[in-house]
């Protein structure tokens, strides 16, 4: 299973200085790939939903834009995957957004993972123009909006939300047919997504039992759609906080792997901090002794 982390993007860390140093040193110590998620404003007020709980971020706490962060990453690092947990889709036009992921593997020869979700904060949806009740369907146009830039050669598309033709798209991305797709969310709706439109799932904030509760409604929704489960890969976002930190390096371990006997192929782990020196020590607690006794386990 690989181990990538969350790159630094927020507060006091959300500097070029401190995303240079911590995507240069976990790349020297072999992290498998390096996270950006997704956020363009934080409205002062919220009716959704915070997948993780409360919404940890004060509304005027600096916030790096992902897509930026990531094309910066792809130029200061030259082998770790380089991923979103997750893009929303809804946050930018599918043409522009095809273009800059398509920019993004091009920089990094071909590292990029396009994780996507349709969000769940109503008010920051709302700010963007994104029709909130409509947003899975709007998602799933956009996808193919995306697959359909990055592998024809002279793109088409007629949708309820988004039409072209006549256009010429490039660079492809390196990636081929495209970068690897890995849906979020855990709906009926995200499952069908992932089962129809995706080359992956991308799970967020649960415990192993929870995981293993939801693989099983994934399946299902895979036979339903006629889709090979073994091709849909598995991973997750899962936030490294001082508590399980503080019960000591054998109670990661447990948990890490526990998401691997349920047949993960990568966890994003996060451990973003407000001082760089902390995540670093973080990061060499990971690499040097959790990694390798999950490797063994």
């Amino acid at each position: 299973m690989d181990i990538g982390c969350h790159l630094p993007t927020q507060g006091p860390v959300a500097t070029r200085e401190a995303l240079m140093t911590f995507a240069q040193e976990a790349e020297r110590r072999n992290v498998a790939s390096l996270w950006v998620s997704d956020h363009v404003v934080f409205p002062r007020h919220q009716t959704g939903s915070y997948p993780g709980g409360r919404f940890p971020h004060p509304p005027d706490k600096a916030y790096l834009e992902p897509v930026a962060v990531l094309a910066a990453a792809a130029v200061c690092t030259s082998r770790a995957r380089l991923g979103s947990t997750v893009f929303i889709l809804g946050h930018r036009h599918p043409v522009v957004m095809a273009k800059m992921l398509t920019t993004i593997d091009a920089l990094s020869g071909g590292r990029l993972i396009c994780g996507v979700g349709v969000g769940w904060w109503k008010e920051e949806l709302d700010i963007l123009g994104v029709p909130f009740h409509q947003r899975g369907r709007q998602a799933d146009e956009m996808l193919r909006v995306f697959k359909a830039l990055w592998t024809q050669d002279n793109p088409s598309f007629e949708g309820e939300f988004f039409r072209f033709k006549d256009i010429g798209f490039a660079p492809k991305p390196v990636q081929k047919p495209h970068p690897p797709i890995w849906v979020g969310g855990d709906s009926p709706g995200a499952f069908r997504r992932v089962v129809t439109l995706g080359d992956g799932w991308h799970a967020t904030s649960k415990t192993p039992a929870e995981l293993k509760e939801a693989l099983g409604r994934l399946r299902a929704a895979a036979d339903k759609a006629g889709r090979a489960f073994e091709t849909i890969e598995l991973s997750i976002r899962f936030a490294l906080r001082d508590e399980l930190l503080a019960q000591g390096a054998q109670a990661v371990v447990d948990q890490l792997a526990a998401y691997k006997q349920l047949g993960l192929s990568h966890v994003a782990i996060d451990f973003r901090r407000d001082d760089l020196g902390k995540m670093l020590e973080i990061l060499d607690l990971v690499t040097g002794k959790i990694r390798p006794a999950v490797d063994a386990a």
